[in-house]
């Protein structure tokens, strides 16, 4: 496998050596309170901790990429029963306050698959702040290893994207996370 930027090739990529598992998602939210809240009240989600960190004029820039003077405040949240969720605020002079669109690079959402995606869609329009974006959809002919495949989008009251997925009426959907793997013991095959 050999990686490429604008064409051209940039070196083989190797699989990380070790690689077991993702062990959580990072995200920034312009306040953590709300973030938190929203994770917990509306997601399920429980606290397990939060740290604090900065303003270096060493650390910050070398280790997170960011200005000297940044300062950031964490919460480390559990979303039952698979995935962790890592909660940003920074503060910075130079923060940007704008998240990036779907479109753009750095563009990122997170996906929930719910049961029944009509009845999660009438929840949300009960939440303050949250826009569902459109009608929902159902996958067909275009998908076809999906189809049936039920599914929107919405955006939080600070504008991260989500989807709800409702994946019952697929007739024979691909081998995607789910129960059964929570409690497999698999680690990743060596090789590329």
């Amino acid at each position: 496998m050999t990686a490429q930027t604008n064409g051209a090739p940039t070196g083989t990529m190797r699989r990380l050596p070790g690689l077991r598992h993702t062990d959580h998602v990072g995200l920034t939210v312009p306040n953590l309170e709300e973030g938190i809240r929203f994770f917990v009240d509306v997601l399920g989600a429980e606290e397990l901790y939060r740290s604090e960190r900065g303003p270096d004029q060493e650390f910050m820039p070398t280790n997170f990429e960011v200005p000297a003077d940044a300062k950031l405040t964490l919460a480390m949240l559990r979303l039952p029963p698979n995935l962790n969720i890592e909660l940003f605020e920074w503060s910075s002079a130079e923060r940007r306050t704008t998240p990036p669109r779907h479109s753009d690079a750095g563009g990122h959402h997170l996906c929930f698959v719910v049961d029944d995606v009509d009845e999660a869609i009438a929840a949300l329009q009960d939440i303050p702040g949250v826009h569902v974006l459109g009608e929902r959809k159902e996958v067909a002919g275009d998908s076809p290893r999906v189809a049936g495949n039920r599914w929107t989008y919405f955006v939080t009251p600070w504008g991260l994207l989500m989807e709800l997925v409702d994946r019952s009426r697929v007739a024979d959907p691909p081998r995607l996370v789910g129960p059964s793997d929570w409690t497999a013991t698999h680690t990743l095959q060596k090789g590329s």
